[in-house]
């Protein structure tokens, strides 16, 4: 079993470094179990099982394209049953008989057509590798994302049901002062409003994990049902251990693998409009049939009762030409489509990174004056509990400065996993080429 695993793991990660997948920037975030996430999501999902298929067909493309370009040759046993003249004639015929006729072809390959097709071939087998690739990095991608959102929905979930306990005991203090008409009913109704708000908030945090949750089972390859059984550590934890650039070589947007994918079939497409063209010249063929009867006198495999021949030409189609020229304008039509895909796929490429940079940027400084709102309201809070304890102040004004820092705790949390999130959204934009070590 242990042979088996190794195996598998080495299969994995040999797949994981041809396609340049750069996984050592996952390790680079301080979690054992994101790391374990990552490898078992690289084994189980079958999306990326889809695309290894995928390639495995193109590859074997390849050989079924080279194998045109090789002699045919073929054997077959026919019964023959004749009726021949009675009586006194010269015709020697069997009434039954065999022939086992031996045919072969061939189509030289002079103008090196099926030579170009195997090239074409070729050229859509690495297209298929850049797809491969590019549903690899989409995956792990989504499973960081998700993962991420996961720590970002326990935290919340965690601050929020000490703001509904905080709510629940402010409900109650009021109560008291209702009960001594210090408030008025309007007031607490509104109390208790308040209370069910923050409750409806707990439910949906509780909803939104769910669905992270159930997701990131499906990345893994694994049931819904298993998605309780998810481990995980903390948001506070979960960092980038590492500087990240604040500029990026233009370089490396020829990596995206999608931008790979397009040239590969855009070379492709090129040579299909070479094959186009060289289908209007005459084709070389020859033609050769051996066979040996028993319908004679001779003996079977006997020269005596074989027969033979060998046909060698040019052929030409007739009334082909308007097809001819649709197939070419197709393929230049297609070739120009390709080009077009490639120019806007650049833009596209470009405009997600330096979309990219300046999220992780603009979310970098964002937390960072939500960091300082957040001690800000510690400090208050520190006081809060000392006036308290002094008698200065009541347990309903305490709640509240309690409940300020816990909102702005929960707001740090989300502009924190933001910031996490861009990182792997940079990582992507860049077909996975960041980070990379020298």
């Amino acid at each position: 079993m242990r042979k088996l695993f190794l195996i598998l793991f080495f299969q994995i990660f040999s797949i994981a470094n041809a396609l340049s997948l750069n996984l050592e920037f996952f390790h680079r975030f301080n979690d054992s179990c994101f790391e374990k996430y990552i490898q078992e999501a690289l084994e189980n999902n079958h999306d990326l099982k889809q695309a290894n298929y995928r390639v495995e067909q193109f590859r074997y493309e390849i050989s079924n394209q080279f194998a045109k370009q090789l002699p045919e040759l073929s054997v077959g046993s026919n019964y023959i049953g004749a009726s021949v003249p009675t009586g006194d004639t010269n015709v020697l015929i069997k009434r039954n008989s065999y022939i086992l006729p031996f045919r072969a072809s061939y189509e030289p390959d002079f103008l090196l057509k099926n030579r170009d097709k195997t090239k074409s071939s070729k050229k859509l087998y690495k297209a298929s590798i850049a797809n491969q690739k590019a549903t690899y990095i989409s995956l792990l991608t989504d499973l960081s994302n998700t993962y991420i959102n996961i720590l970002l929905f326990d935290y919340l979930i965690k601050i929020q049901k000490e703001i509904v306990k905080d709510k629940e005991l402010n409900r109650d203090f009021n109560k008291n002062k209702f009960n001594y008409g210090v408030i008025s009913f309007i007031d607490l109704n509104d109390i208790f409003s308040e209370l069910d708000s923050q409750k409806v908030l707990l439910e949906n945090l509780i909803k939104q994990q769910k669905t992270n949750l159930y997701n990131f089972a499906l990345l893994l390859g694994r049931s819904a049902y298993d998605s309780e059984n998810i481990e995980r550590r903390n948001l506070e934890d979960f960092e980038y251990q590492e500087k990240i650039p604040t500029c990026i070589d233009f370089n490396l947007i020829s990596s995206r693998p999608d931008l790979i994918e397009i040239e590969n079939q855009l070379k492709s497409a090129k040579i299909d409009i070479t094959v186009a063209k060289k289908e209007f010249l005459p084709s070389f063929n020859i033609f050769g049939f051996l066979g040996f009867d028993t319908a004679g006198g001779g003996n079977f495999f006997n020269w005596d009762s074989s027969f033979a021949y060998l046909l060698a030409g040019l052929t030409q189609d007739i009334f082909k030409g308007g097809a001819k020229i649709a197939n070419l304008k197709i393929k230049k039509a297609r070739y120009n489509e390709l080009f077009e895909k490639y120019l806007q796929g650049e833009l596209n490429a470009i405009k997600e990174i330096n979309n990219s940079l300046n999220l992780i940027k603009q979310d970098t400084i964002a937390q960072g004056y939500s960091q300082n709102q957040v001690e800000l309201e510690y400090q208050n809070y520190i006081a809060s509990k000392r006036k308290l304890n002094a008698g200065t102040i009541s347990k309903i004004e305490y709640l509240q400065n309690k409940n300020s820092l816990n909102q702005k705790q929960q707001l740090l949390a989300y502009i924190r996993a933001q910031r996490l999130n861009d990182y792997f959204t940079l990582y992507k934009a860049l077909g996975g080429q960041l980070w990379r070590k020298k």
